[in-house]
């Protein structure tokens, strides 16, 4: 494994990190979770990524039960705040301090730890003041109970917003967490900019767009039995936007691309993102320890100009690279105004 500052940070973070986004607590047992957290550990992966909303707070715990009794000084655990938990009720959601105070304190009784090196806003909050947000955020730094902030899927301006108050508060805003593969590329134009000019590193999720860049799913044929296409759990939802022919016919024309480089598709996938120098991290999440083992062949790997040229020829007009595709929910006031 090799280590990279999370953003202009010095924290480093391993390249690889374990996110459990749509598996634990939901899609995968506990026991299979435990199992891939304890494989992640022993392939060198330190870095941990989670959040209140995942499994309606069940990802979480099982996280903290997974990293019990490991140094905690020896990782990096995230999570996040913004979406509801519990019944949803009008104030479950959203970044205002109430709730940012109240999640935080859940997020840390459920990971069994004092405190987490990462709080991230999941979403950009239309109903709160900017203000409002990074002051909670700032309590909670100083409160001991988060060491750095981060965001995620934020809009390039909505950053750069948010880092002038962060310098003003004297809190270390340093990383976003954004969708990032070589199929989605909506940071490219203006959120990865606007990052390295202000010091901000991505921790991205989905570096193999949710299992389509393994090359399991073939054009005009059936979903593999127990993919997550076929998750109605909410992972087929998700993965759906990729099961085009004519995006899955690409995504078989880079096997040969990955056979010279002597990685599977999905090595050659996560590598493409660490590519990206403005990248701190790549998420992956797993069902099974021998899919960690697998996808954590890509750390170090370096691509060479020429296969990174071929990789853009063949996906060619299937990329998606328009900016306006960061986005976080409208007002959410009026539902509960009735």
């Amino acid at each position: 494994m090799e280590f990279r500052r999370l953003g202009n940070s010095g924290m480093q973070v391993s390249e690889i990190s374990y996110g459990n986004w749509l598996t634990h607590g939901s899609q995968v047992e506990e026991d299979a979770a435990l199992a891939c957290v304890r494989q992640a550990l022993e392939e060198g992966i330190t870095t941990f990524d989670t959040a209140d909303v995942y499994a309606n707070t069940a990802a979480e715990t099982v996280l903290g039960k997974a990293l019990a009794g490991e140094r905690r000084e020896g990782l990096e655990i995230f999570t996040k705040v913004f979406w509801p938990t519990g019944p949803g009720g009008h104030n479950d959601h959203g970044l205002s301090r109430k709730h940012i105070h109240e999640s935080i304190n859940g997020s840390l009784r459920r990971l069994g730890t004092d405190y987490v090196d990462l709080y991230q806003a999941h979403r950009y909050d239309h109903d709160t003041p900017l203000e409002e947000t990074m002051e909670a955020f700032a309590d909670v730094v100083r409160a001991g109970k988060a060491l750095y902030i981060g965001v995620s899927e934020w809009r390039a301006e909505e950053i750069r917003a948010a880092h002038a108050m962060a310098r003003e508060l004297h809190v270390p805003l340093v990383s976003n967490q954004p969708q990032y593969n070589l199929l989605w590329r909506v940071i490219e134009p203006e959120v990865v900019p606007t990052c390295e000019e202000l010091g901000l590193g991505q921790v991205v999720w989905s570096p193999i767009a949710q299992g389509v860049l393994t090359g399991k799913y073939q054009p005009g044929q059936e979903h593999p039995a127990g993919s997550r296409a076929t998750d109605e759990k909410g992972g087929a939802d998700m993965i759906s936007r990729w099961l085009r022919d004519d995006v899955l016919e690409r995504v078989q024309r880079l096997t040969p691309i990955a056979d010279e480089a002597g990685l599977s598709l999905a090595q050659l996938a996560v590598a493409w993102v660490l590519a990206n120098p403005n990248v701190s991290s790549a998420i992956i999440g797993a069902s099974r320890p021998e899919q960690v083992t697998e996808n954590v062949k890509a750390a170090g790997v370096k691509l060479d100009d020429a296969a990174l040229a071929a990789i853009d020829e063949v996906v060619g007009d299937v990329v998606e690279r328009d900016a306006g595709k960061t986005q976080s929910p409208e007002s959410r006031i009026a539902q509960f105004s009735r």
